[in-house]
């Protein structure tokens, strides 16, 4: 069990997001993934870290559930499961009210928005996603 500060992220369903068989098409929630993982970053971290670092993803894994439409309101919560170095796991639930539509773990890397190089996240830069034990 992790002490890590969820981080809810709402999700718009747009008309050009539905496929073929009138649902969300799969490709559509690495989107929603990223989005949400970014936005949690955003939120959490003080904003010069903000800017010092960027995120790329070096790897999802998806287990979808159940399909998402046009009209579902969706919401994505994100927990940062742990940090090494200059990488870090997160685990994301997409959910439409109490169903989950989707599970994903990823990882990603940080990135030095100067250098473009990875960036360990030093210990005291983890702590504002933590929860004091």
């Amino acid at each position: 069990m992790t002490n890590s500060i969820p981080h809810q992220h709402l999700i718009g369903i747009h008309a050009d997001d539905i496929d073929f068989m009138g649902h969300v098409n799969n490709a559509r929630y690495l989107s929603w993934v990223q989005d949400a993982v970014l936005a949690h970053w955003n939120k959490l971290a003080p904003p010069e870290a903000a800017a010092k670092y960027l995120w790329v993803a070096l790897k999802h894994e998806i287990t979808y559930r159940k399909p998402a439409f046009l009209d579902d309101d969706v919401i994505a919560t994100v927990v940062l499961e742990k940090v090494q170095g200059a990488r870090s796991f997160y685990e994301t639930i997409i959910q439409r009210g109490e169903e989950v539509l989707a599970e994903v773990r990823s990882s990603w890397c940080c990135i030095d928005a100067d250098t473009l190089r990875p960036a360990r996240i030093a210990k005291d830069l983890q702590a504002y996603f933590f929860a004091p034990v």
